[in-house]
């Protein structure tokens, strides 16, 4: 016996799924013929009101199941309010700027950089607008109630102009100020990202162990002891602006022939290793807070004066005790910098080229093609102990898949 045939199931002439493909392109006329929103409100023209304030989507191509879902669960919540003795108007709305519709240009084969910068949003503007109506179709076909015929649109002048009203009450509400912070940069994108557009990945880089030596100790170390830091980034180091140790971290200086060195203690046996230190030995141990506001020299521009810096941020994990600090290219180096009055230095374009602020060498370079340079400054200026490639995990923009 099968299972249908043991429940009691009612008949009826309605058509499968009750015609809805048929039917609801029909129910829908009839609420707009019917002007059925305009009268709900209407009717609720002196209750209180309640209002949903809907985080627009992008215009930037066709709906998917996520679109559905919003809309859908907030025509559910307004029709509710509006049957539920309040005023509950639904204003529909669409994001038209923004990195999303400049790559769907893109991936339609627009080039941006053929183009002038009036060309370029003249085009996603009208891209913008055409994809605006062709949500707002399928938007409609799902049933969702609204002003349909009035939204509003970010590239609306009054809508922009709506936005510096805001700000000029912000300024003058004293809520703004100009200051500088980390942020992921793209340069295959030219855009920020936020945490939910970076992805990681491994990747192999070059990394080095290089000293830079020192000025003024502060009676703990002698000027001209190498302070040995570590890099994954050695195109960073034109931008370098300090030195990051740890407070509560022990280290050692180290006699190799004529030269002194500063490392961990906890990493100086397999740092010897590293660098071949057959002979070696110990002058004096210390604290990292004991050379807190030592000054160094930087490796190869004369003009820099690195600056040593308790930072919590510094670990054993790896690398020499010592973090290379360069505050325009990284959250931790930008953070200690920004406690101990650092320059924020990017010597660096939206295209990740190197500028004329990274010296007449690194100019016009590509950041990566960088690398060899910077490796070879280090090591005319008698300081590079060491090189190896490693395979690390680095954050990537989820479109490009570049570094």
């Amino acid at each position: 016996m099968k299972v249908k045939d043991t429940l009691h199931l009612g008949k009826t002439e309605f058509a499968m799924r009750a015609g809805l493909p048929t039917n609801e392109p029909v129910r829908e006329k009839q609420w707009e013929d019917a002007d059925l929103y305009f009268r709900r409100l209407e009717q609720n023209t002196l209750k209180p009101h309640w209002n949903l304030h809907d985080g627009p989507p992008y215009a930037n191509g066709n709906i998917h199941l996520g679109h559905a879902l919003n809309k859908i669960s907030k025509d559910m919540i307004v029709r509710y309010k509006n049957m539920s003795g309040y005023l509950a108007p639904y204003v529909p709305g669409w994001d038209t700027h923004g990195l999303p519709i400049e790559q769907q240009l893109t991936k339609a084969g627009y080039n941006r950089k053929e183009m002038t910068t009036n060309e370029w949003r003249e085009l996603a503007r009208q891209y913008a607008l055409e994809q605006v109506e062709l949500q707002k179709a399928d938007f409609k076909r799902l049933g969702v109630l609204g002003d349909w015929n009035n939204p509003y649109l970010t590239l609306q002048p009054e809508f922009e102009a709506q936005e510096i009203r805001v700000f000029k009450a912000m300024v003058e509400k004293d809520l703004i100020f100009r200051g500088t912070k980390p942020v992921y940069w793209s340069w295959s994108s030219e855009s920020a990202l936020a945490e939910s557009e970076v992805e990681y990945e491994d990747m192999e880089s070059t990394s080095a162990f290089y000293g830079n030596r020192v000025l003024d100790g502060k009676g703990v170390l002698e000027p001209g002891t190498q302070l040995v830091v570590w890099t994954t980034t050695p195109w960073t180091t034109p931008a370098s602006e300090g030195i990051s140790v740890g407070p509560e971290i022990d280290y050692s200086v180290v006699v190799v022939g004529d030269t002194k060195y500063v490392v961990a203690s906890e990493l100086l046996e397999n740092l010897a290793e590293e660098f071949g230190w057959t002979d070696y030995s110990v002058e004096k141990t210390f604290k990292g807070q004991d050379i807190d506001r030592v000054t160094a020299q930087h490796p190869y521009r004369p003009e820099v004066e690195l600056l040593v810096m308790n930072g919590e941020h510094v670990t054993l994990d790896a690398g020499t005790g010592l973090v290379h600090t360069a505050p325009g290219y990284g959250e931790d180096d930008f953070n200690i910098g920004n406690v101990y009055g650092l320059p924020v230095v990017a010597p660096i374009d939206d295209r990740g080229v190197l500028t004329k602020d990274a010296g007449k060498d690194f100019e016009g370079v590509f950041y990566q093609k960088s690398e060899p340079i910077a490796l070879q400054k280090l090591e005319d200026a008698g300081v590079l102990l060491k090189t190896q490639v490693i395979s690390h995990s680095y954050p990537m923009d989820w479109r490009t898949h570049k570094p």
